[in-house]
């Protein structure tokens, strides 16, 4: 797949990129639950994946998530079926907490809750790829193995740089990293699991080397 640098926001965001107008987006609700609080932010990400507009996927905010602030999953009632008819879930923590405080999750910068949306639905397009013995073998394995959690992170990761969004990838993890009010323990897992801001310069280099490539 060609690497695609397009940088899309809103008409209220600072920055060069191309402005997207709420009812341009519309198209990308197709399938969809989106909570209102987030449905422009939600919206925009769906749009650099243009492969999942026909697929089933429900945003939901949720209290049943530990140690993390999105999750996304297969419909496990749709576990059975064919890839082509599975439904999906993002679970999301409507509250981030920062020291002592709490705060909704929608307050944050657009481009950081692109990159963590980007990275989730990165994940659904690793799901679309599995068969049903393979999504077991998927869950077990992300479980159990640390190994197995990192490859998976990276393949979500890579899914979303190359539709383009490195740069929101980066905002969210130097958000993460950099704020002073984000508990170390966390801090520790993204390092220890996920890829870092150097690491996803390196898939982008990756990318346009592939990409260079395929041109020639």
């Amino acid at each position: 797949m060609d690497y695609q640098q397009t940088d899309k926001t809103s008409s209220g965001a600072s920055g060069g990129g191309t402005i997207v107008e709420e009812n341009e987006l519309n198209i990308y609700a197709k399938n969809k639950e989106i909570p209102e609080q987030l449905r422009y932010v939600i919206l925009l990400s769906l749009s650099y994946y243009p492969e999942l507009l026909e697929v089933p996927i429900d945003f939901v905010f949720s209290r049943g998530i530990r140690n993390s602030v999105m999750l996304a999953q297969p419909r496990i009632g749709t576990m059975h079926k064919v890839r082509s008819e599975r439904s999906y879930v993002i679970r999301m923590n409507r509250w981030l907490r920062l020291g002592g405080e709490q705060i909704k999750i929608e307050t944050l910068p657009q481009d950081v809750l692109i990159g963590w949306i980007g990275h989730e639905l990165g994940h659904i397009m690793d799901y679309l790829h599995r068969s049903t013995l393979d999504m077991v073998k998927f869950g077990i394995g992300y479980s159990l193995s640390r190994k197995y959690i990192m490859e998976a992170e990276r393949a979500a990761d890579t899914f979303a740089v190359e539709r383009g969004l490195a740069s929101k990838l980066i905002a969210t993890k130097n958000f993460i990293l950099d704020h002073a009010k984000i508990s170390k323990k966390y801090k520790r897992k993204i390092r220890r699991l996920y890829l870092s801001p150097d690491d996803i310069m390196l898939l982008v280099e990756e990318a346009e080397a592939t990409a260079e490539s395929e041109r020639s």
